[in-house]
C-alpha cells in the first residue's frame, strides 16, 4: 500500500511540475470548504484547488466526519462550457484514505463536475459527483452515491 501511495503522489507531483504555469482563465487558487456527501456520513473539512495551467488543476481535501479522517487529492482535466462564462466542466480522480480508530481504508474516487466563478466577486462554487471504489487486501467495493461540494474564496 505504501508503494502505490509513493506512486501515485509522485505521479501527481511529477504532473504539477511539469505542466505550463499558466493563470487559468476563471481563478488561480481556490481556498474553501469541501463537503462530500451521498450514501454514508457526511463529510466537511478544508478543500483547496489550484490551477497549473488552462485545462490542470489539482484539488486537495482533508474531511472529518462519521468518526472518520478523510485526505483525498484529485487531478482534474478542466474546459469552459461555451456561452457560460465563468463555468467550467471538469473530469479526473485521484486516490482517498480513510482514516479511523483502528485502521485505514483506501479508495480510488474518479469524478465528473461542474465549478462556477462568480464575475465580480472571488467566490467559486463547485458541483460534482465522485464514485468511490474501494480496494482492500481481501475485497472491494463500489458506492455510486456520493457526490462533493465546494464553497472556496479565489486569489
Amino acid at each position: 500500500m505504501k508503494k502505490l501511495l509513493f506512486t501515485i503522489f509522485g505521479c501527481v507531483a511529477l504532473f504539477a511540475m511539469t505542466t505550463t504555469n499558466v493563470k487559468a482563465q476563471n481563478y488561480k487558487t481556490g481556498l474553501g470548504l469541501g463537503i462530500d456527501f451521498g450514501d454514508g456520513a457526511t463529510l466537511v473539512g478544508p478543500s483547496i484547488r489550484h490551477h497549473f495551467s488552462r485545462n490542470a488543476a489539482l484539488q486537495g481535501e482533508v474531511l472529518f466526519g462519521g468518526n472518520s479522517t478523510i485526505l483525498q487529492a484529485f487531478l482534474q482535466y478542466n474546459a469552459p462550457i461555451p456561452g457560460a462564462k465563468g463555468l467550467d466542466w471538469y473530469v479526473g480522480g485521484g486516490p482517498s484514505v480513510q482514516l479511523y480508530d483502528g485502521g485505514s481504508s483506501f479508495y480510488l474516487v474518479p469524478m465528473v463536475g461542474l465549478d462556477y466563478k462568480f464575475s465580480g466577486a472571488p467566490l467559486a462554487l463547485a458541483l460534482d459527483w465522485r464514485p468511490r471504489l474501494y480496494i482492500g487486501s481481501n475485497d472491494s467495493d463500489f458506492n455510486a452515491g456520493r457526490f462533493g461540494l465546494g464553497f472556496r474564496y479565489t486569489f
